[in-house]
């Protein structure tokens, strides 16, 4: 069998531990379980990362950088300012909907870290990362479309995030499809008009 690096073999367990997270949770997580999932034996996940906390910090920067890259692909290249805000909402909902494992899981890790002291730092950061790319994509949006911001694009971002990631746990606990469509368009119009625009400029969102 040829052998397999550890650079090589890191993504493949990052992956395996996302897979089994996603379906029995951050407590089913344990290294040998992991290790199953791939089907290698426990001490390659030791060799690889050294302690669960530092596999844990791994698999908590890829969620970032799926979720980074994907809000990136979220921002229109036309319409007005709350049109493209309503756009980007939308898709972003879109994806709560049709992966909500993954962002069960990105909860439950985020709770995990923050009650982990080595790992205050990945949480802090994946925060952080998320915000900067949806305040510079706030930014590019109100440059293309003319519009002058009331505040900063960090505070119309923080403000969103912190919204939208309520909105989303009450979508994993409480689903109500209808509900969730008035609350979107709510936060988008509640977005805009803290970004110096007006309710009336937003349409609600697509079922």
């Amino acid at each position: 069998m040829a052998h397999v690096t550890a650079a090589e073999r890191r993504p493949q367990l990052v992956e395996a531990a996302i897979a089994l997270m996603s379906r029995e949770g951050v407590a089913a997580g344990s290294t040998r379980a992991i290790a199953a999932e791939l089907g290698v034996a426990q001490a390659t996940v030791h060799y690889t990362f050294g302690t669960k906390e530092d596999l844990y910090r791994a698999v908590m920067e890829q969620l970032t950088q799926n979720l980074v890259v994907h809000v990136e692909k979220t921002s229109p290249t036309n319409g007005g300012f709350a049109e493209s805000l309503t756009v980007m909402a939308t898709a972003l909902w879109h994806t709560v909907r049709e992966q909500r494992a993954t962002h069960q899981l990105l909860n439950e890790l985020t709770l995990f870290a923050l009650r982990t002291p080595k790992l205050h730092d990945v949480v802090h950061g994946h925060h952080l990362a998320v915000e900067r790319v949806t305040a510079r994509l706030i930014e590019e949006v109100a440059e293309r479309t003319g519009h002058a911001l009331a505040v900063p694009a960090t505070v119309v971002a923080h403000y969103f995030l912190g919204a939208f990631d309520g909105l989303s746990l009450q979508l994993l606990t409480l689903p109500d499809e209808e509900a969730e469509r008035h609350c979107l368009h709510a936060l988008v119009s509640s977005t805009v008009v803290l970004a110096g625009g007006t309710p009336d400029e937003v349409t609600p969102p697509a079922a």
